[in-house]
């Protein structure tokens, strides 16, 4: 990929915080705790998990800039979010975090030197963390897994907005 398709990549997730942050915030609290059933998260759950996705996703966007390998720990997306209660938080202060900490990965994507971004790496662990798995023989990239970032959270928003706009 050029560098002017990347950069139009990062501007693009750019573009999709910006248009979803207002959207976020019409959701109403009450509308934001509604779950479809016992055992799937709530669409405040579901923001909550794209904040530690960003968070998880922070790291490893820096560290593999410095590293030969894309090798990092797996967490347990079903414990976080229920350790960090996201049903009892403030839907307005998630939202307006989220927003903020995906705009901050902007900055760091658009941070990223092409050679960082495209060098290929056989060890990796993105048959396990990635949103689309890798297989373990195959070599991939940074780039790869920062845009699979992009796709999981993009997925996710259109589950939230979907989820909000049955129960208006």
């Amino acid at each position: 990929m050029s560098t002017t398709d990347y950069a139009q990549f990062v501007n693009d997730f750019r573009q999709t915080i910006v248009d979803a942050t207002p959207r976020l915030r019409d959701i109403s609290p009450e509308q934001s705790r509604r779950k479809k059933s016992a055992d799937e998260w709530a669409p405040i759950e579901i923001l909550g998990h794209l904040v530690d996705s960003a968070a998880n996703n922070h790291q490893r966007f820096v560290r593999a800039q410095f590293n030969d390998n894309l090798v990092f720990p797996e967490y347990d997306q079903d414990q976080w979010v229920n350790g960090q209660r996201y049903l009892e938080t403030s839907w307005p202060e998630l939202v307006d975090f989220w927003s903020l900490y995906n705009l901050h990965l902007a900055h760091v994507l658009r941070a990223i030197s092409p050679d960082a971004l495209t060098k290929t790496r056989s060890k990796h662990t993105l048959d396990q963390i990635a949103f689309k798995l890798v297989d373990k023989d195959e070599p991939t990239t940074l780039e790869y897994l920062i845009r699979d970032y992009v796709d999981h959270l993009r997925f996710h928003l259109d589950q939230i907005f979907s989820e909000t706009k049955s129960t208006e």
